[in-house]
């Protein structure tokens, strides 16, 4: 789409609700800008940048609601600067988040299984070995995972890679070995395993 630095436009043509959006600007160099359903609620203007290890943000003007057949943006630069185009890529998940207590910590998520996607959100209450359920029914193939409160990089499993590294996405290097963000467990059908340790610990929010 084309930016046009004006209040509450609407991004339409999607034929469904999106759940989670991914920004990026064509035309500049202005940064990734990922919003999701469960992370920001219904009101909240909250966001993530992949290209950063920062914690999450707050913009009104940035993206303001999903909608039936779309979403609605703001007048933010970074993505409806006027003239400037931009890239947007949506994902449907299953609209309102329900508790899952497949794993050892109790999560958020919002899963399309028949699109082999979902979107899990908890909370850290150890410095341990934990499970989290991502209401999937099968085991996931690619992982993104990122702590919403503390400075920290975005750590991502894919099934090509293994269990016992780690992808950084706001960076440019190799897969490194790492232990901790999947503490060497393949995901099943039901939960994914990571530590509470290399997060922050007890407290730290992480979607």
């Amino acid at each position: 789409y084309t930016g046009n630095n004006t209040d509450d436009t609407n991004i339409t043509g999607l034929e469904f609700k999106p759940d989670f959006v991914w920004i990026k600007e064509r035309s500049g160099t202005e940064p990734h800008l990922l919003f999701n359903s469960v992370q920001r609620g219904l009101t909240a203007h909250t966001f993530l940048k992949s290209n950063t290890s920062a914690v999450e943000a707050n913009d009104p003007n940035a993206l303001q609601s999903f909608n039936k057949d779309g979403f609605q943006i703001g007048t933010s630069s970074e993505l409806n600067a006027n003239s400037e185009t931009y890239a947007a890529w949506c994902w449907k998940a299953g609209g309102t988040a329900v508790s899952n207590t497949d794993g050892s910590i109790t999560s958020s998520v919002s899963a399309n299984q028949e699109a082999g996607f979902s979107i899990c959100s908890w909370t850290i209450n150890t410095s341990g070995v934990y499970t989290i359920g991502h209401g999937l029914g099968k085991a996931p193939d690619w992982i993104m995972m990122k702590n919403r409160d503390t400075t920290n990089n975005w750590d991502c499993y894919h099934v090509s890679v293994g269990n016992t590294k780690r992808i950084k996405l706001n960076t440019n290097e190799t897969p490194q070995d790492y232990t901790e963000p999947w503490n060497d467990t393949t995901p099943t059908s039901s939960v994914f395993t990571s530590t509470g340790s290399w997060l922050g610990g007890d407290g730290n929010k992480i979607i």
